[in-house]
């Protein structure tokens, strides 16, 4: 019999492949992606993707590479690495740059597709090149950042799915017993310390994990809020204009965040609370949105991927009705047109 998906997946959701194939090493990689017939789906952590129901009806690639490599403040991260380890690895060695990014589940290989970022820092802030197999051009080239156009919770590599697979990521960091200057100002608080300051690499792992606890975003077989494929929604990222549309619906106490572009950055689980989705919303034994954190929709056991997508939908229509502003999913969905 097939294997779920489900198995792999940190919402527990998805139907069996067709095939899968296990690859460990760099050269298995690049030898199934350039044999193994289409369509080819690449799975590492499972934490940012939704799949379908019906599964996946050509071959799976479950990236499992292992190895951390370097030293001085350099590291190279093969893609199947799991990333939560290797921020505890480079706090406990005292490389600074990626101690805000503690927690969060998954794969390193993943981390620059989304440009994963979290209370203040980007992964992108600390990559120095990463390893990819192109697989229009059959080749496999180290891209630096500027080659890899990263945005917020974006990069080519997620604007064009399935063109490049990536392989490893190289990281360099800042030797240092403290964390970068905090910037947000909840991480700060938890830590008792001002917006700017430098407090030990420990404490802020620390107190990341602790918040991230709270709202569900730790893995954890006792909690389902945990059972999620983490913030379903990004934050919508705004014109001026639409910004001031937005608060003319919305009211002045709308969540505003000025970016460098002269965009305006506002907060997805405002809006979605305020048009009428609560925490718990949905059914306590299928889909429902967290407990903890309005942004994760979560799996209480026996939801199917169709009961998640369309709640998803319904608090998007829901968000727009009210409030103009159209939101889009964070994971990719997989089977699943948004």
């Amino acid at each position: 019999m097939a294997r779920p998906l489900a198995e792999l997946t940190t919402l527990r959701l998805g139907g069996p492949a067709a095939r899968l194939v296990e690859a460990t090493t760099e050269e298995q990689i690049v030898d199934a992606v350039r044999h193994a017939p289409a369509p080819l789906l690449v799975l590492a952590g499972g934490s940012n993707v939704v799949i379908a129901d019906e599964g996946w009806p050509g071959t799976v690639l479950l990236i499992a590479t292992r190895g951390v490599e370097g030293d001085g403040a350099r590291r190279s991260v093969q893609a199947g690495e799991p990333w939560d380890a290797f921020v505890a690895r480079c706090v406990a060695e005292g490389l600074a740059g990626v101690e805000c990014l503690s927690g969060i589940p998954g794969s390193t290989g993943a981390t620059p597709i989304q440009n994963v970022g979290a209370y203040g820092q980007e992964v992108s802030e600390t990559i120095a090149s990463v390893r990819v197999l192109d697989r229009e051009r059959g080749a496999v080239e180290d891209l630096p950042p500027e080659g890899c156009g990263f945005g917020y919770r974006t990069s080519v590599f997620k604007r064009a799915p399935g063109r490049w697979i990536v392989l490893s990521v190289t990281f360099v960091l800042e030797p240092s017993s403290s964390s970068r200057p905090v910037r947000y100002p909840e991480l700060a608080r938890a830590l008792g310390v001002e917006v700017g300051d430098n407090p030990p690499l420990a404490d802020v792992r620390k107190a990341v994990l602790a918040l991230r606890r709270g709202k569900g975003m730790v893995i954890d077989d006792g909690d389902p809020d945990s059972v999620s494929a983490g913030s379903f929604f990004t934050n919508p990222v705004l014109t001026r204009e639409q910004f001031a549309r937005l608060r003319e619906r919305a009211g002045d106490d709308v969540p505003r965040f000025d970016q460098p572009d002269g965009t305006v950055k506002t907060s997805a689980a405002w809006l979605i609370e305020r048009a009428g989705f609560a925490r718990g919303h949905g059914d306590p034994l299928t889909i429902a949105i967290s407990s903890k954190h309005t942004l994760a929709l979560t799996n209480r056991g026996a939801g199917t991927t169709t009961d998640l997508v369309a709640l998803a939908r319904d608090i998007a229509a829901g968000v727009h009705a009210a409030f103009g502003v159209d939101l889009r999913p964070e994971p990719v969905l997989v089977g699943h047109e948004w």
